[in-house]
């Protein structure tokens, strides 16, 4: 081809819109779908999330949390790989209740609310096999956290994490499936020579019910697997989000609704975003 063909959308409606539409990056889903940006392809992503009954048990606090804005960054450094960063430039808390937490005595703010830059995550993905008639695509992503927020806010562990993981993606007629699994290793903010390794997971849907309409659906999140009580802040964690996004041209809106699944997650919650995407440079 003459031209770089920007991608593929995560489903068949986004498929007939032709070479120029967006591609599988995922708002307001968070399980990485296999497909990559393409080749000098950038992807901007910017949203807010709200989340009631937010805890954080390192710190002892729980409240209602605003995420303005969430940002991401997708560089596709080639046809099949891509750089990612993702996080925000302000968390705010609105606290309703306070307990008895490992680190709760380093808490540094007065009244009844605390507010902090996110952590960022800067990760790589990779597409090792398309899709084909039969065959799902697959892809590795690996990623690791670093610390922005800090634990005197309440909203940081001041640790770095890693994260590796499968993708698998296939489109069947309108409805686009995606599955990840691997593996998170999550420092103890407790001990600097304590962590422990915890599965990584998700499952999302997105189906085509219009030209560029979709519903979108998944579960998403973290399963602990120590035998006993796990380092704080490593617990088991999970959401579900169900929401629509519609696409015209090289641009998306998102919303979504998100229900936490563990008694350690927020009980419910909103997400809503725009998606952009256009052709940066060209690679050799």
């Amino acid at each position: 081809m003459s031209r770089l063909r920007i991608g593929t959308w995560v489903t068949a409606a986004w498929l007939a819109m032709g070479p120029t539409a967006a591609v599988a990056q995922q708002r307001p889903l968070v399980t990485e779908d296999p497909e990559t940006v393409g080749a000098g392809v950038v992807l901007l992503e910017t949203g807010f999330d709200y989340r009631r009954g937010e805890q954080f048990p390192v710190s002892g606090l729980e409240g209602n949390l605003w995420r303005v804005p969430t940002l991401g960054f997708s560089i596709g450094y080639g046809s099949n790989a891509e750089v990612q960063i993702d996080g925000g430039l302000y968390s705010h808390l609105s606290i309703t209740e306070r307990f008895d937490a490992p680190l709760s005595g380093m808490l540094d703010f007065d009244g009844d609310s605390t507010s902090s830059i996110e952590d960022m995550y800067i990760g790589t993905k990779v597409r090792l096999l398309g899709e084909t008639a039969r065959r799902p695509a697959f892809g590795m992503r690996f990623a690791t956290k670093l610390p922005n927020a800090s634990n005197e806010s309440g909203l940081g562990l001041d640790t770095m994490d890693y994260f590796s993981s499968l993708l698998v993606g296939k489109t069947i007629q309108s409805v686009r499936v995606v599955g990840n699994i691997g593996l998170g290793i999550l420092s103890d903010p407790t001990r600097g020579d304590r962590q422990n390794g915890v599965v990584i997971y998700g499952v999302s849907l997105a189906r085509a019910v219009a030209q560029g309409l979709e519903v979108v659906g998944e579960i998403n999140g973290r399963h602990d697997t120590r035998s006993g009580t796990p380092p704080p802040g490593t617990e088991s964690r999970a959401m579900m989000r169900f929401g629509t996004r519609y696409t015209r041209g090289t641009a998306r809106v998102d919303v979504a609704v998100l229900v936490g699944v563990t008694k350690d997650d927020p009980t419910v919650g909103v997400t809503a975003g725009l998606t952009y995407v256009f052709q940066a440079f060209q690679v050799p």
